[in-house]
Order: structure tokens, then sequence, then C-alpha cells
């Protein structure tokens, strides 16, 4: 398979029709260990699958509605449908941020756009912010000639405030790193309510891709799988 700006448009639009995105990618150098690609040799490039804000919510809740009741991991599990799907259509194995062992996404992630992480740990996107995702990745036996990523200002260094470092009531981000106890029982307990209901009040407090922030159904969902609520 030879690969072209068309193959790679083709695969771009299969996803839009799921509300999901392609988030750049790159080849593999050739001393690097990489991943087994859909023959079981390794993969020679990856292309990364993703969201800017909710666009997918609507696709994965008509989906959901058709599903039996108490599914496990029902987002994981439609991305996994659908990203494998386009995968095997354009003959890629696809491979999820949830697999394991797992593989290096974020750092994927940086190498494909160039990004670098908040002090929440989540990537700093300059136009989505907080607010994206990735879902999965299509492992190529092929190599895939892309542009190197742009470089950015990272917001976060132009941010002097830091409001996301302010606003959790258990200050459950610091230097430190994150305090995982400390933020489940906030939120589980009985104060935890704005944080079950609209999401993380830290991540809320960013000022930027604020276009894109979750809506509050969504927030709330995901808070409930972090919760097992």
């Amino acid at each position: 398979m030879i690969f072209s700006r068309g193959m790679i448009e083709g695969i771009a639009a299969a996803l839009a029709t799921h509300g999901l995105i392609l988030r750049g990618g790159f080849s593999f150098a050739g001393d690097e260990a990489a991943p087994a690609s859909l023959s079981g040799a390794p993969a020679k490039s990856v292309l990364l699958v993703g969201q800017a804000g909710a666009v997918p919510w609507p696709h994965f809740r008509r989906w959901l509605e058709r599903q039996a009741r108490g599914i496990a991991n029902p987002l994981d599990t439609w991305s996994r449908a659908v990203i494998g799907a386009v995968a095997q259509e354009f003959g890629a194995r696809m491979v999820s941020p949830s697999d394991r062992p797992y593989l290096p996404f974020q750092q994927w992630a940086m190498r494909a756009e160039g990004l670098k992480p908040s002090p929440l740990g989540i990537l700093m996107h300059p136009q989505y912010g907080l607010w994206h995702a990735y879902r999965g990745a299509l492992l190529f036996e092929e190599e895939i000639f892309l542009p190197e990523p742009h470089q950015t200002i990272h917001l976060c260094d132009t941010c002097a405030d830091k409001p996301c470092l302010k606003s959790c009531p258990v200050d459950a981000y610091s230097d430190q790193g994150f305090g995982h106890q400390a933020c489940l029982g906030h939120v589980r307990g009985p104060r935890g309510e704005p944080c079950r209901t609209g999401g993380c009040l830290d991540r809320n407090a960013c000022p930027y891709g604020t276009d894109y922030r979750y809506a509050p159904e969504v927030q709330a969902f995901h808070m409930a799988a972090f919760a097992r609520l």
C-alpha cells in the first residue's frame, strides 16, 4: 500500500462521520522499538485519532442507547469499534490508550502535535486548551511522510495566575503531582456534588480553549467513570 494525501483524507473523512479527527502522526525511526503492525512486523508509522471538544458525544450517545444496560467502559468500547472499523478499511492495526501493556500515547501525542503537559497532566493545545482527547491510534506497515508539527507557544508558560492549581477544594494538583485518593474521596463525598455534576473545578478554571469546553453532561459522565459512581 502506498500512502497518498488522498488516503489520509479518506481516513479523516471516515472518522469525521463519528465526530473524530486525526491528531497528527509520524514515522518511527529505524532503530526505534515500535509496536507491531497488523501483520505482526514492527509498525513503520502511526496516526493518532482523537477529538476536539465534545463533538463525538452525540454519536456515542446514539450508539449507547442501542446497547445493553450496564456495559462496562462504554466510551472505550465505542471508540474501539469505530476506530477499529476504520483501521480494517485502511489496512491498519488499531490500538487504544487503555491497551495493556500501556503504549506511550502521551509521548506519541507530544511528538505528533508538538504539545506539552499542563500542570494537570493533560496536554495543553493552543486552540482546544484542555478540552481534547486521544481515543486511539492506527499503526501501519508503511511510512507516512507528514510535516513536522509547528512550534507553538505553550500557553501554560504565559499563564501567570495558574487558576488550574487554585480551584480544587482538596488541592488535588500540586508540585508533588496528582493526589488521586484526595480527589476520589472528595468526589465521592458529600461536598463533591459540584465536581460530580460539572466536572473538575481545576480543569474548568483554565482560561484557554473555553469554546471547546465539554458540556456539564459530558463532564459528569467522565467524572462518574473516574469515581465509578
